[in-house]
């Protein structure tokens, strides 16, 4: 039986490099997507004043919402994967051992006993609400007051206002301050 629950513990141990490696993968590439962004962001409003043309403002919010969207989910598996961490494998792994569920990856719930994690997951909100939300919205609103709104573009800006509040909407419920199940992090 003890050989038995080597293999075991050695399977865990190998399902938690595996997930972990996951999880950092998909930290870079959820990171990345602000800078992405960011780039993007100066790209079309560059372009648009330069051509002085603001309906060029109109690819920002598609844009911002299929990267938002893009960090949110990746933000949402990277927590998946600590809670996963936490509440399945390390528990599973301490009882292989002997030992109380608190000693397997104590990392993972140590670093979420900080006394600043409340208000610097409440600011990363307020970044990712500000990069994926407030921007393509505010280039709505420049276009709107721009004087050249046609109507068919106005009903494009209209469906595009209501993808990016829908994607807020998300941002916010998903944020750990705000009892969502994800968020920046594990």
């Amino acid at each position: 039986m003890a050989e038995q629950d080597v293999t075991v513990g050695q399977l865990l141990l190998a399902e938690y490099q595996s997930v972990k490696d996951e999880q950092k993968a998909r930290i870079g590439f959820r990171d990345n997507l602000l800078y992405v962004t960011l780039a993007v962001v100066a790209a079309v409003i560059a372009a648009a004043a330069q051509a002085k043309r603001t309906e060029m403002l109109l690819a920002l919010p598609p844009v911002c919402v299929v990267l938002g969207w893009t960090y949110l989910v990746n933000d949402e598996k990277i927590s998946a994967i600590g809670r996963y961490v936490r509440g399945e494998l390390g528990p599973r792994l301490a009882e292989l051992a002997g030992a109380g569920t608190a000693e397997a990856f104590r990392w993972e719930s140590f670093h979420r006993d900080d006394a600043r994690r409340f208000s610097r997951k409440l600011v990363q909100c307020v970044v990712d609400l500000l990069a994926f939300c407030v921007v393509p919205l505010s280039a709505l609103v420049v276009y709107w007051g721009g004087g050249q709104v046609s109507a068919g573009l106005l009903a494009v800006s209209v469906v595009e206002a209501g993808a990016v509040v829908g994607l807020g909407v998300y941002v916010v419920r998903y944020a750990v301050p705000f009892g969502g199940g994800g968020g920046s992090g594990a």
